[in-house]
């Protein structure tokens, strides 16, 4: 296995840990609610907030180009169903 090779996978195995940590702390009621209440009133977080969506749908258009572009789609869709 080359360094290049490993490299990626071992970011791929902490990105997947940071989601898995996230998801659970989501379902059992750890996340700060009471912060993202308070969000939706501040204009500019909300700004901020549809500024990054708007950067992240571009991600996904530049990630799913090419020629494996419906089973990049198709895995991102699972993936935001978790």
């Amino acid at each position: 296995m080359s360094m290049g090779t490993a490299l990626v996978v071992i970011v791929a195995i902490v990105a997947f840990a940071c989601m898995r940590i996230a998801r659970y702390n989501s379902r059992s009621g750890r996340s700060d609610a009471k912060h993202v209440q308070q969000q939706d009133h501040d204009p500019e977080a909300r700004r901020e907030i549809d500024d990054l969506r708007e950067r992240i749908k571009v991600l996904e258009q530049i990630t799913v180009d090419g020629r494996e572009a419906k089973a990049i789609a198709d895995e991102i869709e699972r993936l935001r169903d978790r």
